[in-house]
């Protein structure tokens, strides 16, 4: 019953929120947005980033502290600091509370100035593939099977850059893209980096929007594959393992 049981668990993710937000911000905002039809077919992981806002953060007023940011940079977000530890900080995290399927990443923008920099989440999500592929992080735990960006971005440093998108991601992605959202360009071009990417528009801004009946359709379609493939190989490792015990 135990095997039976693991080989039936949902598609786990591991939930990034955006620059000086938090995961409980995050966490509302999924969760009063999405239906259960979609939330009761994954298990949602909403961590905390490791380091404390050390400036204001653009959600003051409308989601209550504390702010937490990934790591930090410069004014171009092509110089990162503190950006080894955060990449230590998401691996420990995915040792103690995973196994994890994959990432979801969303950013919360409400300034129009410097939008790049409060994307973290969605730009971590989408890179962290490419990253563990080339072994320069995530080296202690299972492969990234699955992606869920909303709202994303790619990281602007060249020596970053190189290593996450060369070759393109290939693991099953799904990319909300808003049609009013300011940053949709840099959507649309993290989108060149991945392989048959699913792709869900809708008609807002950057936001983490509600389903219309064609996304909603396209969001259960992709979870419904998701988890096939994740039983598949779940039985294949459990007929592995039980044909060890026979021999």
């Amino acid at each position: 019953m135990g095997s039976e049981a693991e080989i039936v668990r949902k598609p786990r993710f591991l939930c990034l929120h955006g620059f000086r937000t938090s995961g409980a911000i995050l966490k509302k905002q999924i969760e009063t947005k999405w239906p259960q039809s979609v939330l009761e077919k994954i298990d949602l992981v909403y961590p905390d980033a490791p380091f404390p806002a050390e400036g204001k953060s653009d959600v003051e007023g409308i989601f209550d502290p504390p702010y937490y940011e990934w790591f930090q940079f410069n004014k171009e977000f092509t110089i990162y600091t503190n950006f080894d530890e955060c990449l230590a900080y998401i691996e420990d995290i995915m040792i103690k509370q995973g196994p994890f399927d994959g990432l979801l990443g969303f950013s919360q923008v409400c300034s129009v100035w410097l939008p790049l920099p409060r994307i973290e989440g969605a730009i971590l999500s989408a890179g962290l593939p490419g990253l563990q592929a080339k072994g320069v992080a995530l080296t202690k735990v299972a492969k990234i099977k699955f992606l869920i960006i909303i709202g994303g971005a790619k990281f602007r440093s060249e020596s970053v850059a190189e290593k996450a998108y060369s070759p393109p991601i290939q693991c099953p992605s799904i990319h909300f893209l808003g049609d009013t959202d300011f940053l949709k360009p840099h959507g649309l071009k993290l989108l060149e980096s991945f392989v048959d990417p699913v792709v869900i528009h809708h008609p807002k801004g950057h936001t983490i929007p509600r389903f219309d009946d064609k996304g909603l359709e396209t969001m259960l379609s992709f979870l419904e594959r998701i988890q096939k493939m994740l039983t598949e190989k779940q039985e294949n490792e459990l007929h592995c393992k039980e044909g060890a015990l026979e021999a």
